[in-house]
């Protein structure tokens, strides 16, 4: 059970969530982070891909993603030899419950030069001493407690506002594969609202029905950190922004429009 996604019957297009995918809200439906990386590398395995990167990602949440089994789709919607878009599906039975919209750019090395974003630097990964994880009521595994390993360099999830947490995959998406850095990062980019919480989680709910990604250069290394603060409107939605980094430096950046409401008694 070390995977996100077990293969079923061999069908490249068929997956069986594993409990590790697991979220907060009810432990019957997936955390953002695990779908969004399993559309992620569809999308990724769509030719002709070689010669491009993902500059942008959006997702839409249509239904709670249920622990069961599911199927992915993904095509290339727009052509192109400098930009692409490339759509991916994610049906539990025939109900479709998340799509993604990624556009692709061409990789041309040298077209420009570098220009960073003068961003203040992201705090120092700490030791694992400084870890936190997120357990599910049951104490059983989840996305946040078995498939991710969080550690925190400042917040933190008995912590009210913004949060700077380093995130690691901790196992692949599929049994036999190295996760790319597309999947790292989404993974860790759906982790903004938790982390960066303003309400108690046990009075309100603030759930995010999409996540957009926005990636300024390709990420490097198993880590990723999110820099995020999350905004409440009082009108029942929200907003939650991250600064996403390697240790290298910034990568870009996700957004996640939050449904705010009290918890039923």
């Amino acid at each position: 059970m070390n995977v996100l996604y077990e293969p079923v019957d061999g069908a490249p297009d068929r997956v069986r969530a594993t409990p590790l995918s697991r979220g907060p809200w009810d432990p019957q439906a997936q955390h953002g982070g695990a779908p969004a990386a399993l559309l992620g590398r569809a999308i990724e395995r769509v030719e002709p891909g070689t010669d491009m990167r993902v500059a942008r990602l959006t997702f839409e949440l249509l239904r709670p993603v249920p622990v069961a089994e599911l199927r992915v789709e993904a095509e290339l919607v727009r052509p192109g030899r400098r930009v692409q878009l490339v759509a991916a599906r994610l049906f539990a039975g025939e109900q479709l419950v998340m799509q993604a919209l990624a556009l692709r750019m061409r990789r041309a090395p040298g077209a420009a030069p570098v220009v960073a974003a003068d961003a203040a630097p992201v705090p120092a990964l700490p030791g694992p001493e400084a870890q936190q994880t997120l357990a599910t009521e049951d104490g059983g595994p989840s996305f946040a407690n078995g498939g991710v390993e969080l550690r925190f360099a400042a917040g933190g999830y008995r912590e009210r506002g913004r949060a700077v947490v380093w995130i690691r995959l901790r196992v692949p998406v599929l049994p036999g594969e190295e996760p790319s850095a597309l999947c790292r990062t989404l993974a860790a980019a759906d982790f903004g609202n938790g982390a960066s919480a303003v309400l108690d989680w046990h009075e309100h709910v603030f759930i995010n029905p999409d996540l957009t990604v926005h990636l300024e250069r390709e990420p490097a290394g198993e880590w990723i950190a999110l820099d995020a603060e999350t905004t409440i409107s009082g009108d029942g939605t929200g907003l939650a922004v991250a600064a996403l980094h390697d240790e290298r430096g910034r990568i870009g950046v996700a957004l996640q429009s939050l449904f705010v409401d009290r918890r039923s008694a």
